[in-house]
């Protein structure tokens, strides 16, 4: 561990490990066991199996984190590629993986319109896609009923000034298509938590927020959608903490069971950041957790910005000392 870094959690020097211990883990406290200890769910982050069979990625999450999220494994382009078609190597080694380490799993995603599989994308006809989404969700869920504790249902289905993006699923099904996906997901599997997903949710008064997640998931309540939670993604730059940590409070109001920040990480990584949404969390009764989108900076989708809780040493950053200092 460089010195700076041991200056930073000089402080918890004396809950500190042991130094083979400390190695593996790569941090002096979990903060997993800490935000639990706050009555929260779990502090996670987002894997994949290419993640976990390489480095000290297993070793950190199984130490530091209580929840994962499939990076990729589950996105519709790659488990079900073909219509019919299910590659499920990738995901159910996440899975196993999880349960054999006892973590909670956040299933990711259902209807996006991002790494869609191409048959999907060339279908007009309602009927046919309804079909289409009701057997994905159903198989999928099925298979792992049980050993998820919830998923994002719909992800990113919103623009900035909160309509509805255009996708062969708006464009085909109107807004039909978020109780149709809703409804296959409870009844495939009535005890996991389905959410809704989306990013730009980082201030309370951003349209994306104010006229589309809020008016929309409000009025689909009122008809009958079970939406059990919303996540605010949190792809955030630094300095935009607290107005994500005002959001996260703001999604809560909505009439839904429960919110989380469900993949977090900040752009020039300022520390300040993370303890703000994490006391934002803290704050607000409804929110059960926090995912961060990636153990180390080197792996992350966009590390140009440094943006996560480890460096490319898989050596605990500032940022992370900051969060256990926030869950003290």
């Amino acid at each position: 561990m460089k010195a700076s870094l041991m200056m930073l959690l000089a402080p918890l020097a004396a809950a500190a490990p042991a130094p083979t211990e400390l190695d593996a883990r790569q941090a002096a406290q979990s903060i997993d066991t800490l935000m639990k200890a706050k009555g929260k769910l779990y502090f996670g982050s987002c894997t994949d199996q290419g993640l976990l069979t390489r480095g000290k990625n297993a070793d950190i999450l199984k130490a530091n984190f209580g929840q994962v999220t499939p990076e990729n494994s589950m996105k519709w382009q790659s488990i079900n590629p073909q219509q019919g078609q299910y590659t499920w190597g990738q995901a159910d080694y996440l899975v196993n993986w999880a349960q054999t380490n006892n973590k909670t799993i956040r299933g990711h995603t259902f209807v996006w319109h991002s790494q869609l599989a191409g048959y999907v994308n060339n279908i007009r006809d309602k009927n046919q896609l309804t079909k289409t989404i009701q057997d994905h969700i159903t198989t999928v869920m099925t298979r792992y009923k049980g050993k998820i504790r919830g998923w994002d249902v719909i992800n990113e289905m919103f623009n900035e000034d909160g309509s509805l993006r255009s996708s062969v699923f708006s464009n085909v099904l109107g807004e039909s298509f978020v109780d149709i996906a809703f409804k296959a997901a409870r009844a495939a599997d009535p005890d996991a938590v389905l959410y809704i997903n989306d990013y730009n949710l980082d201030r309370p008064d951003h349209p994306k927020l104010t006229n589309g997640m809020v008016q929309k998931v409000k009025k689909w309540l009122s008809q009958g959608t079970p939406i059990d939670g919303i996540g605010t993604q949190g792809h955030i730059t630094s300095g935009q903490g607290n107005a994500l940590a005002g959001a996260i409070k703001a999604l809560a109001q909505v009439g839904v069971k429960e919110v989380a920040v469900t993949e977090l990480d900040v752009q020039n990584n300022n520390a300040n950041d993370y303890a703000a949404v994490t006391k934002g969390c803290l704050a607000e009764p409804k929110c059960v957790g926090i995912t961060v989108w990636g153990v180390r900076d080197q792996d992350s989708w966009r590390p140009q910005g440094n943006p996560l809780l480890f460096d490319s040493n898989y050596n605990p950053k500032a940022a992370y000392n900051a969060i256990v200092q926030a869950l003290q």
